[in-house]
């Protein structure tokens, strides 16, 4: 889940990690819904290494979109891998979709 709310009007980048060494922010593209990650990591003569990682993000609700255009149904969602409550809150979320037993895929040829 993108971070958004921590975008205030004009600001296009969150840091999300900074320790010795180290230093992570996202910039995000809220029209494109893409979000860049940059990992700037830097040695001891203080030269930098970076490396960007390209995402695009969709939100919960495109996601089970596609999956009912697909003959999917949303089974559950949890907020991760351990089964937490998925709320507005939430910074991840795991969905989980199965076929319908009803839908034309789980039925035999010839209708039986």
């Amino acid at each position: 889940m993108p971070e958004l709310r921590k975008l205030p009007p004009g600001q296009q980048a969150v840091v999300f990690g900074a320790e010795t060494g180290y230093i992570g922010l996202d910039t995000y593209d809220p029209l494109r819904q893409q979000v860049v990650s940059h990992h700037f990591r830097f040695d001891d003569s203080r030269h930098a290494r970076l490396y960007r990682s390209p995402h695009r993000y969709i939100w919960p609700a495109e996601l089970d979109l596609m999956a009912q255009l697909a003959g999917f149904a949303l089974e559950t969602r949890h907020a991760d891998w351990t089964g937490s409550e998925f709320t507005a809150e939430s910074r991840s979320h795991v969905s989980v979709y199965r076929i319908p037993p009803d839908s034309p895929a789980t039925t035999a040829p010839g209708g039986a």
